[in-house]
């Protein structure tokens, strides 16, 4: 064996020592971070929503979306999903900001994150989603009246300190007061 064979197979052995050792490492913590999905909020701001309760991000054409009469302003109207219909809510207007309408460039296709709570489905209709993000919800700090807009404080589930994190709740959102009143009328 030469001089420079004997040197690489020293190498050889080093680093599968080393691979070895890493097996023998302890097993890594499990996971304790929910996967948020962050999307604009208003004109300047962002939320975020836990992952596991949105059922699927669809677009929407407008051309699709059946307005339906004497509903709240922020109802868009309806639409087919999946053979079901499916209520599309601009999620701006419900939570007090300006309506997805009166954006500087509206836009012909509409990005909506289907959420179902017990067996409630709707679209929250918003401009686009961003990131999926990984944040520990054990520190969301609750939503302090003064810190949010008091139309979109009873939707606030909490916020994540550091990261303008505001984390909205999706249950209060399918149980909107206004929502509720109107729900009926389609069936």
């Amino acid at each position: 064996m030469t001089k420079n064979q004997d040197m690489h197979a020293q190498m050889f052995v080093s680093s599968t020592a080393t691979s070895l050792d890493l097996l023998t490492l302890d097993p890594l913590p499990p996971e304790t971070r929910q996967r948020l999905l962050r999307f604009p909020l208003g004109l300047e701001e962002s939320a975020l929503l836990p992952l596991e309760q949105i059922a699927e991000i669809i677009r929407v054409n407008l051309a699709e979306i059946l307005p339906v009469p004497e509903m709240p302003s922020c109802a868009l109207g309806i639409c087919n999903w999946r053979g079901t219909m499916l209520w599309l809510i601009d999620l701006n207007h419900l939570l007090g900001y300006p309506p997805l309408s009166q954006q500087k460039r509206v836009l012909a296709t509409l990005t909506a994150m289907v959420i179902q709570v017990n067996d409630q489905t709707a679209g929250l209709v918003v401009q686009r989603v961003n990131d999926i993000e990984l944040h520990e919800l054990q520190q969301l700090q609750p939503a302090a009246p003064g810190l949010y807009p008091p139309k979109l404080l009873p939707f606030v589930l909490g916020a994540l300190p550091g990261v303008n994190g505001t984390v909205l709740d999706v249950t209060a959102i399918t149980q909107c007061p206004l929502w509720q009143i109107h729900q009926g009328k389609v069936s």
